[in-house]
């Protein structure tokens, strides 16, 4: 009676054990979109066995006699490899002088129109805190006379223009 005890127990770790192989199978395949799948379960049928890149063992795909000597297996390769790190950093960096020479240069360009601003706000508040009559062209080009409420508006304008040009 101990005997078959005896035998029955390290049978029972021994199944147990090729169970829990079978349990934890990995697949790994290229797919259709050249995207690389990590799967327990097999590929979809009509998997090429070339793209196939892992199966557990003892249940890869039976290649067939035929088929393997017509064509020697290639690797499957990715559609598009990806880049090495070297190219994407240079990339990086490249986009990064360009950003910076764009703001540098829409900052030139920003001081440009401020002076310019800041020029014609000069000009104006000399022109209207005087006491004669100030010519300025209408919306339709013509010259005119400004009125008192229309200098009013332009000193205003240019006292709010002025404190920001130091």
């Amino acid at each position: 009676m101990s005997s078959p005890i005896r035998w029955l127990r390290p049978l029972c770790a021994c199944a147990l054990a090729l169970t829990s192989l079978l349990a934890h199978a990995q697949y790994s395949w290229i797919d259709g979109h050249g995207t690389r799948v990590f799967s327990d379960r097999p590929p979809p049928p009509g998997t090429p066995p070339g793209r196939i890149l892992k199966a557990p063992r003892g249940l890869e795909p039976a290649a067939e006699p035929a088929a393997a000597s017509a064509a020697p297996a290639t690797p499957a390769t990715p559609a598009t490899p990806a880049p090495d790190w070297r190219v994407r950093e240079t990339a990086f960096r490249e986009r990064a002088i360009k950003r910076d020479q764009e703001e540098r240069e829409a900052q030139a360009k920003g001081r440009q129109e401020h002076e310019a601003e800041c020029a014609w706000a000069r000009g104006a508040q000399g022109q209207l805190t005087i006491a004669r009559r100030v010519e300025w062209k209408n919306r339709k080009g013509e010259p005119e006379l400004m009125s008192d409420a229309d200098r009013a508006r332009e000193l205003d304008k240019v006292q709010r223009i002025l404190p920001g040009c130091g």
